[in-house]
Formats: structure tokens, C-alpha cells, sequence
């Protein structure tokens, strides 16, 4: 008898960490942070912006511009902190036996800038990354590895458009170029709890400026307490809970072919 209890007692302790993970993971919302250091971009080199887009004199513009966020704005100032693009998902995502969610994902906000202006014949420009209409809905699948998190796998699809507004007393005229891109479907790391030093935890409903007119516009939930993309899961040192190192890379744009970070 005290051989089957502690035989029982050993197949607890095995199962515990499963038993601690959570099985649902809350509908929500990712933000995201874009520094500019180079790794956001859209290259012109092998789709050039067509000569005389400019002015009748422009010649045609082949040169790599690199961006960096733009803040989002918010109902409640400084909501979202450097938030410059915020991806939601929309269903909770329940995990099977082969610990496998999966949820859809649509992008909410965006809002990059040049880190410097472009030089054409025409003048300077800035150039601006925003949404552009309606946002196409694609699927997440999210895998756990450990009680602490794991991989998530997501191709989202963005309606962009480039805005390019003119510097120094240059042409009053704002120029448009779309640029519809599909980033592939990477596997990020993600934990299952936030932490001081993982970015921004919003609770609640936060009311968000989706169309760039610095006006916040629409509510959307908050983040999800048992859910940080881009944060690793791997244990610390000695085994003491998880790193929680937000990952600031963005994916780039690049003559309409996408290219994600290796985390």
C-alpha cells in the first residue's frame, strides 16, 4: 500500500508543472516598440519609387529609408508607453493535449517614422508608415514548451501605406504609396506571466489613436496577464523563474518581400 501511495505521490509531482500552466490564454493585445536601429526598413533599390513622383524633375528614388515608432496615442496619456504598433488577438486561445493554441490575429495601430529625412531634387521628405483602410485577420498558433511559455507562430498581414511630407518649406502636397505586406510566420518566444522589465502591461480597456491623427479613436482590451510576446521562457540562472527580456526587433520592409529577426 505504501508503495502504490508513493508511486501516486511521484506521478503528481511529474504532472505539477502541467497542472500549474494555464490551459486558456485570454484574448488581448501585443505592443510593440520599433527603435531605430537599422533592422526596420524598406528598401527602393529593386522598386523604385517612379521618376517625377516628386515633382516633374525627380529622378527615380532606389534608396533605403529606415524607420523608427512613433508612440501611440492614447485616451489616458502614456498608456501604452513607447507603443508604436499594436497587434490584437481576438479569440482566447485554449490549449490541447499536444499543448497547441490557436487564436486570429489582426494589427490595430501603426505608426513609424524615418529617422531622417529623405533627399530628393524636389526637397526633403519625411516618410510615414501608417495603416491603410480595413486589416486583413490571420491565424496564430501558439506552442507551450514549458510551464513558463514557449513559441508562437503568426504571419500577419498589414494594408500599409507610405506618406511622405514635405521638410523646410518644401511642397505643401502629402504623396502616398501602398504597400501591402505579409510578414511569414516566425517562431517568437513567449512567457506566460509579465514582469517589471518586460514592457508594457495594460489592464482593462485603453483607448487608442488607429489612424494617425493623434486623436485616440477606439477601445481596445488590454494586454493578457498569462501571455508576453517576445519574451523568452527560458528558466534563469539556477533555475529561479523566467527571463523576461522583451524583444524589440521588428520585422522590415524590403521591395515586397518580408524578413523577421531570428529571435
Amino acid at each position: 500500500m505504501r508503495s502504490r501511495l508513493g508511486l501516486l505521490a511521484a506521478l503528481l509531482l511529474i504532472a505539477l508543472p502541467t497542472f500549474a500552466a494555464d490551459r486558456v490564454i485570454q484574448s488581448g493585445i501585443d505592443p510593440w516598440h520599433t527603435p531605430g536601429n537599422g533592422k526596420t526598413y524598406v528598401d527602393f533599390s529593386k522598386n523604385p519609387i517612379p521618376a517625377g513622383f516628386f515633382c516633374s524633375n525627380s529622378a527615380p528614388f532606389t534608396s533605403l529609408v529606415v524607420f523608427r515608432g512613433i508612440p501611440i496615442v492614447t485616451g489616458e496619456p502614456g498608456a501604452l508607453g513607447k507603443t508604436d504598433t499594436i497587434v490584437q488577438r481576438l479569440d482566447d486561445a485554449v490549449f490541447d493535449k499536444n499543448g497547441v493554441a490557436r487564436t486570429r490575429v489582426q494589427i490595430r495601430a501603426l505608426h513609424l517614422v524615418s529617422v531622417e529625412p529623405i533627399k530628393t531634387a524636389c526637397g526633403a521628405y519625411n516618410v510615414e508608415v501608417r495603416l491603410n483602410g480595413e486589416q486583413p485577420i490571420t491565424n496564430m498558433r501558439i506552442m507551450r514548451e514549458s510551464e513558463n511559455g514557449g513559441r508562437f507562430f503568426a504571419p500577419v498581414a498589414i494594408n500599409a501605406k507610405l506618406v511622405f511630407t514635405s521638410v523646410g518649406g518644401g511642397s505643401s502636397e502629402i504623396l502616398e504609396v501602398t504597400n501591402n505586406v505579409r510578414f511569414p510566420a516566425k517562431g517568437l518566444p513567449w512567457a506566460d506571466q509579465y514582469a517589471p522589465n518586460q514592457g508594457v502591461r495594460r489592464a482593462g480597456f485603453v483607448q487608442v489613436d488607429t489612424d494617425n491623427d493623434r486623436i485616440p479613436d477606439t477601445f481596445l482590451p488590454g494586454t493578457s496577464t498569462n501571455f508576453a510576446a517576445g519574451a523568452s521562457s527560458r528558466p534563469r540562472l539556477g533555475g529561479k523563474g523566467p527571463v523576461t527580456q522583451l524583444s524589440t526587433d521588428y520585422c522590415h520592409f524590403d521591395s515586397g518581400k518580408e524578413h523577421c529577426p531570428e529571435p
